[in-house]
């Protein structure tokens, strides 16, 4: 039987001077970086040089934790990459932003915005945001209950992708003799009016260069994969066990077809924190050297607040309460919750050990000894992804992006780009609504006439088998 060529894709979270809560008070580690672009642009430059997909900013309208604990200042994401776009080609660009508190219009055009400055590199990771102290920043009291903030997150998306399929991708036609600069057929208000939303439209931008961001994920809740099945092109994730993370990946490809969708639409990234030296050895002692600077009484402040407990119902040196509050009271982070309580009763786990456990981040694996230097070994079937269509149509033309960028049209796609094509409008159908496929009721109008992303092109390792 013939294996198949799959992509490996890679992300780097970035986060001030990294994931582990003590990484500040390291001797080489700058405590200011959180607000140093320059600190950031040279992560981007070396995650574009090691030929990464994309990076990756997580953001909330809120102080991250405890300003006593760790660096808690944070820039606004889609300004920070703007400035990141200048200093980088490549590799794409993926922000955080709430659909809980903020606006369809504004963040559908600040989108379009920085895919028009990245030349087409940016992604929106989608987050409901929980939490009461977000909630407080906007004059609530609470914060919504969780599967209302679902509901408006997918209201808001459904708007979002209106406004950016507002205008046709050939509305702009800069006709300086007939003093046409677009076509006023081709550009048209959405209308829209529902449960959380009225937008009259159209975007106040242009089609941006993808037509639309990359749209991410990172919630595991059942709300959360429903979500993402149905808008999602990539989801952060992270399972304690092979098990769970097979048992996750095989409901999220069901639901995605489900949802009408081609579940190969949408690829899954696990999350894990590594810690990095020459040899095993170092890796041990260097992780022992964070852990030993990480200060308990406030991350168990924090813990306290994931689980939904005071901090003295967490004695230190003591495991987990056996009572703790049902998954199904838990307004907040449900995916984050269960993840902790599974690691904690799973491995017999005392307050003091789980907090260690989780300094890297509270929502993904560690990978505790991993070389500096990772050659692929001969044998292992890792070869380089190749261009697998034409690349004269203007809409797939390659500009070195990672796998998950790669915009191709629809006939492009399928294979069936004769490459004598010269304009967009003239390949697949992208700009001819009647032309386009409409998906089955689930699928979201905006989602299903608009060019989709295709095979990749180069730069990440494939791998072949199942």
């Amino acid at each position: 039987m013939a294996s198949h060529q799959r992509t490996l894709h890679l992300n780097a979270f970035l986060m001030s001077t990294g994931h582990h809560e003590a990484s500040w008070r390291l001797p080489e580690s700058n405590p200011r970086a959180s607000t140093d672009i320059s600190h950031y642009r040279n992560l981007a430059r070396i995650a574009e040089r090691g030929t990464f997909d994309s990076i990756f900013f997580a953001d909330s309208p809120v102080i991250f934790g405890n300003v006593g604990r760790r660096p808690a200042g944070k820039l606004e994401p889609t300004v920070l990459l703007t400035a990141i776009a200048a200093a980088t080609e490549k590799i794409g660009l993926i922000a955080t932003a709430s659909t809980t508190y903020n606006d369809p219009f504004n963040l559908a055009r600040r989108f379009a915005s920085v895919d028009f400055v990245s030349a087409g590199r940016a992604g929106w990771n989608v987050v409901t945001t929980a939490g009461p102290d977000a909630a407080r920043n906007f004059g609530v009291d609470d914060q919504p209950a969780h599967a209302t903030r679902y509901e408006r997150a997918a209201e808001f998306l459904d708007v979002a992708g209106k406004l950016w399929d507002s205008w046709d991708d050939d509305a702009v036609v800069a006709d300086k003799d007939a003093g046409v600069w677009a076509d006023p057929d081709k550009v048209r208000p959405i209308d829209h009016v529902g449960k959380h939303f009225r937008v009259r439209g159209p975007l106040n931008v242009p089609r941006s260069p993808q037509g639309y961001p990359l749209i991410v994920q990172a919630g595991s809740s059942e709300d959360g994969k429903g979500l993402a099945a149905r808008y999602a092109e990539a989801v952060f994730t992270a399972q304690q066990t092979l098990e769970d993370a097979q048992s996750f990946y095989s409901d999220l490809k069901a639901r995605t077809a489900a949802a009408g969708r081609d579940p190969e639409g949408i690829k899954i990234l696990p999350g894990i924190v590594p810690v990095l030296a020459g040899t095993e050895a170092e890796a041990k002692k260097l992780e022992r050297e964070l852990d030993e600077l990480i200060r308990p009484e406030y991350a168990r402040i924090e813990l306290a607040k994931t689980l939904g407990l005071s901090p003295d119902d967490l004695p230190l040196d003591r495991q987990l309460p056996a009572d703790l509050p049902d998954e199904g009271s838990i307004q907040g982070a449900k995916s984050r919750y269960t993840l902790i309580v599974e690691l904690g009763r799973r491995e017999r786990l005392t307050v003091r050990q789980l907090i260690g456990r989780l300094a890297g981040a509270a929502d993904t694996a560690r990978s505790r000894a991993l070389r500096s230097r990772l050659p692929m070994p001969s044998g292992s079937g890792l070869k380089t992804a190749r261009p697998t269509a034409s690349t004269s149509c203007p809409r797939c033309s390659p500009q070195g992006l990672g796998p998950l960028w790669t915009t191709w049209c629809r006939s492009c796609a399928g294979g069936a780009c004769s490459g004598r094509n010269t304009q967009p409008t003239r390949c697949g159908g992208t700009t001819d609504r009647s032309a386009r496929s409409t998906g089955t009721p689930v699928l979201p109008d905006w989602l299903a006439r608009t060019p989709k992303r295709g095979p990749p092109l180069g730069r990440a390792h494939a791998f072949a088998g199942s």
